[in-house]
């Protein structure tokens, strides 16, 4: 395993020179507080976890130091539209060269990408997680021997959903084989149980985190509710067609995109569905013109809009349900970054939680687990996950997926060079197979909770701004005054108490659930993330009355 290149300690005056590079390379006149001091830290050699609102210049933090540190930083950036968007702003900077890694480009370009990191043209090389799993990459990179290891959109780490990519928990092996340099980890929003997953999963040492605020004051907070006797994609529709534009809107399938993008057409807004049924070239257009204001509104599924940067995006509508409050922090907050008005709206059906239910209760094959846990324990010996790949019948996402449930249940172990070696032979596969049953168990009834929050988010009567922010384990002490609860007058009458006992992000005991964290305290009922139960709600009625609480 490859030493690192040692970690010296940042200038008296590292600030000033941060401030110089990152003006004289990045046109960047300021720098925010947290910037610098996740900056300064890695810097000092540390690992460092950063949450901070979309549009607030997280790119910045790796961009400025890696240019005062040696040997080049690799960025893991999900989307090969992202890592074309990314090198292409590097380009346009004073900054050295940026390349990119990708199935989207032909062997010379790659070739040639490689010969600019190892001549020490190049600083920043971008590669998706599925190429880090590949040994011929990581055998580059331990040539061009990185001190900085980023990961962009770092909660991805932790989408355990439907379209969860499983190469996202090899990178900590990934880390392990070059040396373990510096680790970034970057996202625009993380609660308590994602920020646990990502140093964790990623194996971040000691890492420090900087946590700046959540509140996005100038986006108003809307839900609103359809009726059953509406269709609910023409009730969407009518609120688009009169309101400011341009704006996205969310939508559960691809069908849905298509049926509301046309609606919309029908009522002469430019609109377009965007969704990863489109071709490569067709989504790369509507994107472009979105982004020029040609289209005035995309109806899109979560593909779309990771790493657009669009200033006077004036709505996020969401035409169902997402996953998690903490998608829905992430999506709206592609509204506003101009600093201007703009509104977050919700359309909201309770029997919509349903498709959301059925994503996350689709159930783990433990025949698919079974069959790699046999192709690991028959190797007699180290496998790489390329080769059990190859010799399981299922999909390589499966497969992975299975393998990093297996690690978890401690059944197989990885060796230093990112090979498995399964752990106990006593253990049979179809017992190994149950092991995992249980961790991935575990993980959907996480899942399952983040939904019964965001049903509370729909519903409540309080302020839907100290909801959200007390979620993200912030606390805001008075109701807003800019959200639809606010404005019904309804908010105040539902606040907790300014003496509450349970204020949000203390910790409590719960005699059946055991330890767990308050994110939210309103009049009647208390939300808590328990440690090992995920999120819960309960009345304050029952809590006081049966003693179901203890500040721990």
């Amino acid at each position: 395993m490859p030493e690192h290149s040692p970690r010296p300690r940042p200038p008296k005056k590292a600030r000033t020179k941060l401030r110089q590079t990152a003006e004289k390379a990045f046109g960047l006149s300021r720098l925010r507080p947290e910037q610098l001091a996740a900056m300064e830290q890695l810097l000092e050699g540390r690992d460092v976890l950063v949450v901070m609102p979309t549009g607030s210049g997280k790119s910045a933090i790796y961009q400025v130091p890696a240019l005062e540190l040696p040997g080049p930083t690799v960025v893991v950036s999900p989307l090969i539209a992202l890592q074309r968007d990314q090198v292409n702003s590097l380009e346009e900077s004073a900054a050295p060269e940026a390349v990119a890694v990708n199935s989207a480009q032909g062997a010379q370009d790659s070739t040639q990408a490689w010969k600019a990191i190892g001549n020490g043209n190049a600083e920043y090389i971008f590669l998706a997680p599925e190429q880090l799993a590949k040994e011929d990459v990581l055998g580059e990179l331990q040539r061009a021997r990185p001190t900085l290891f980023v990961v962009d959109e770092a909660h991805c780490v932790s989408a355990w959903g439907h379209d969860f990519r499983p190469d996202y928990l090899r990178l900590r092996h990934a880390i392990g084989r070059l040396g373990h340099p510096r680790v970034l980890a970057l996202t625009a929003t993380a609660g308590g149980p994602i920020r646990e997953d990502i140093v964790g999963h990623l194996g971040m040492s000691d890492p420090v985190r900087i946590v700046a605020g959540f509140d996005r004051p100038n986006l108003y907070l809307q839900v609103r509710h359809a009726g059953e006797a509406v269709d609910k994609l023409t009730y969407v529709a009518d609120w688009v067609e009169s309101a400011p534009k341009p704006g996205l809107v969310y939508a559960a399938t691809r069908r849905d995109t298509e049926r509301c993008a046309e609606a919309l057409t029908d009522r002469g807004v430019r609109a377009a569905a965007f969704h990863a049924g489109l071709k490569q070239g067709e989504r790369k257009d509507i994107q472009e013109e979105f982004m020029a204001d040609h289209l005035e509104v995309v109806v899109a599924t979560s593909a779309f809009g990771m790493g657009i940067d669009k200033p006077n995006v004036r709505f996020v509508a969401h035409a169902s349900v997402p996953e998690s409050l903490d998608s829905y922090y992430q999506q709206i907050g592609r509204a506003g970054r101009d600093d201007q008005r703009a509104d977050a709206v919700l359309f909201y059906r309770p029997e919509d939680l349903g498709l959301q239910r059925f994503l996350t209760a689709r159930p783990l094959d433990p025949a698919d687990v079974k069959e790699v846990a046999e192709a690991v324990q028959d190797h007699n010996g180290p496998v790489s996950p390329t080769e059990v790949d190859r010799e399981v019948d299922q999909s390589r996402r499966k497969a992975m997926n299975s393998l990093n449930l297996l690690e978890q249940a401690d059944v197989v172990r990885t060796t230093d060079r990112g090979r498995f070696d399964y752990d106990d032979e006593d253990i049979a596969p179809e017992d190994a197979a149950e092991q995992a049953a249980e961790v991935s168990a575990k993980r959907k009834q996480l899942d399952r909770s983040r939904i019964d929050v965001l049903r509370n988010y729909a519903e409540t009567a309080s302020c839907r701004r100290q909801f959200l922010l007390g979620y993200f384990g912030e606390s805001l002490e008075r109701p807003c005054g800019f959200c639809d609860t606010c404005d019904a007058g309804t908010a105040q009458a539902h606040a907790a108490p300014a003496d509450t006992e349970f204020p949000a992000d203390s910790r409590v005991r719960h005699p059946e659930w055991g330890q767990g964290t308050v994110v939210n305290q309103e009049a009647d009922r208390i939300t808590v993330l328990f440690d090992d139960e995920g999120y819960r709600t309960l009345s304050l009625a029952a809590v006081h009355e049966n003693d179901l609480l203890a500040a721990d």
